[in-house]
């Protein structure tokens, strides 16, 4: 009988770059594009393993972005406080606290040509574990707070969720640039989460989709 490490299949060739599997990679779809707002995302450890890691190909589409990795940060604090303005993309306190209006900071960027804020800090993984990366890291609980306008659907077909207004990573961001920075087009940031989302539903075949991502 052969030895049970004999039998197991090699792993699939992946791209260092987009760590996709290079039969899928998605480098082609990715842009960079210019932001004056850098953006910072915050991400679960255990999200960064996850297939559909939106986060990731954000990061790689803009020039002025970064990811940090963990649940608490340390180095935070620092970041903060010589960022100038900064905000948290996050829903907005239910009764009291700084909050940011959309609309009226979309409005200040493009009327005075500076920034609405210098900094986007973005946690990411489940609501569950993004309120554990807010409350394992005080400063973020302290800065005014940005909230996507509702009634935006999201292009995330092939992920369940309870939250009917929840969106991806990637597509909270681009639709966060694109009110601080109206001015820019954020549209193609989507690209490679577009191709990845085609790719997966390709892969499980409409017959699967249908039983486990619609009504029908």
């Amino acid at each position: 009988m052969a030895h049970m490490s004999e039998l197991k299949k090699p792993p699939r060739p992946r791209c260092e770059h987009c760590q996709r599997p290079a039969s899928h990679c998605l480098c082609a779809y990715i842009s960079r594009i210019p932001n004056r707002t850098q953006v910072l995302v915050l991400q679960h450890s255990d999200e960064a393993s996850h297939a559909l890691n939106t986060a990731r190909l954000a990061v790689m589409g803009l020039l002025n972005a970064r990811l940090l990795v963990g649940e608490h940060f340390p180095q935070l604090d620092d970041i903060v406080a010589s960022a100038g303005r900064v905000l948290l993309l996050f829903p907005q306190r239910q009764a009291s606290g700084a909050q940011v209006d959309a609309v009226s900071t979309s409005s200040s960027s493009s009327s005075t040509g500076e920034p609405a804020a210098s900094l986007l800090i973005v946690p990411d993984g489940t609501w569950r574990k993004a309120r554990k990366i807010v409350g394992a890291n005080p400063v973020l609980d302290t800065l005014p707070r940005l909230s996507l306008p509702p009634g935006m659907p999201s292009e995330y077909r092939i992920r369940k969720t309870n939250q009917p207004a929840a969106v991806s990573t990637i597509e909270a961001i681009a639709r966060s640039l694109s009110l601080l920075e109206p001015e820019q087009s954020f549209d193609r940031l989507l690209a490679p989460f577009r191709a990845q989302i085609a790719q997966q539903m390709q892969a499980m075949g409409e017959e699967v989709y249908r039983r486990n991502y619609t009504n029908r």
